[in-house]
């Protein structure tokens, strides 16, 4: 008979793995450590495998013990969905959402809809976070996020996720107030300045990266910003020129304008997608929320 994987050696297993000791998993689960050892030896024989790695200041997943922790974690949450699901169609509407959003979109797009979702369902905890794709692609294999809008541009996860358009911002080229580069009408008349992008590795700046390399000549992108609000701050309170949402110009809540050049160059927007697991089925009320951001995007974007 094959070996049975039991839910409390799943959620053992999922929990030393993320604490590093069979001491902190205890703790966080309100278990003895003999019982957390004995679930963990009873689960590495059953699947016939070494899980951890034994050191003196508490444990590591081995390969196979990192390949069954993705496992893991996504049966785990797919049970907990599973109970929220039954208990949101039965009335109580209540459990966790988690979502991830591009830093353009938590700027504009979120605070309407959180604040509206929130004032309807006061018992449903929101968890937002804010990144670019590529920083959020674990935790949405894993189930730990419901779904993501961010931008994507076609590649590697084509066929492991679903993709919804759900809208396009224009971009522009930024500097500070009163910058000598103010009044250039193209890039071109840009070079002779230093700039700063976002990681390359986001979406939507690979396509501005390949843009530039079909040029002869380009922006010397000297500092590389890991964050959004980072970029912002170094363009606001230096002489760096960016390319950023357009929506900037006028956001009042910079602790610092930025000003806009308005160049001729033809610069690609930026496509956002409602990006959620191909195998996923979302509860009613996480369901939705992202009704209510289709519902704002076509209000505030008129983008089907």
């Amino acid at each position: 008979m094959s070996f049975q994987v039991k839910f409390h050696q799943l959620r053992a297993f999922v929990e030393v793995a993320r604490q590093g000791s069979i001491r902190g998993a205890s703790r966080v689960l309100g278990l003895s450590q003999p019982a957390l050892t004995r679930s963990i030896k009873e689960l590495e024989e059953g699947v016939a495998a070494q899980l951890f790695i034994r050191r003196s200041k508490g444990v590591a997943l081995t390969e196979c013990g990192e390949s069954f922790y993705q496992h893991a974690t996504l049966i785990l949450k797919e049970l907990r969905a599973a109970q929220d699901d039954i208990l949101q169609r039965h009335g109580q509407l209540a459990g966790k959402i988690k979502i991830g959003l591009g830093a353009s979109i938590a700027r504009t797009l979120m605070p309407p809809v959180i604040s509206r979702f929130h004032q309807q369902h006061p018992q449903v905890k929101v968890r937002i976070m804010e990144g670019q794709l590529l920083s959020m692609i674990n935790e949405l294999r894993q189930g730990e996020l419901d779904f993501t809008i961010n931008t994507y541009y076609q590649g590697a996860y084509d066929h492991e996720f679903n993709f919804e358009k759900l809208l396009e911002k224009p971009f522009a080229v930024f500097s500070r107030p009163g910058h000598p580069a103010i009044g250039a009408k193209s890039i071109s008349e840009l070079l002779q300045y230093n700039w700063t992008m976002p990681t390359p590795w986001g979406s939507y700046y690979t396509q501005l990266q390949e843009l530039f390399s079909q040029r002869s000549q380009k922006p010397n992108i000297g500092v590389v910003c890991e964050t959004f609000s980072a970029c912002i701050s170094l363009v606001g309170h230096s002489d760096f020129l960016s390319i950023l949402p357009q929506e900037l110009g006028c956001d009042t809540m910079l602790s610092r304008p930025l000003a806009m050049i308005p160049v001729e160059d033809n610069l690609p927007k930026a496509t956002y997608y409602l990006i959620q697991r191909r195998d996923s089925r979302q509860t009613p009320l996480t369901e939705l929320l992202i009704n209510q951001f289709r519902r704002e995007c076509r209000k505030i974007y008129s983008c089907q």
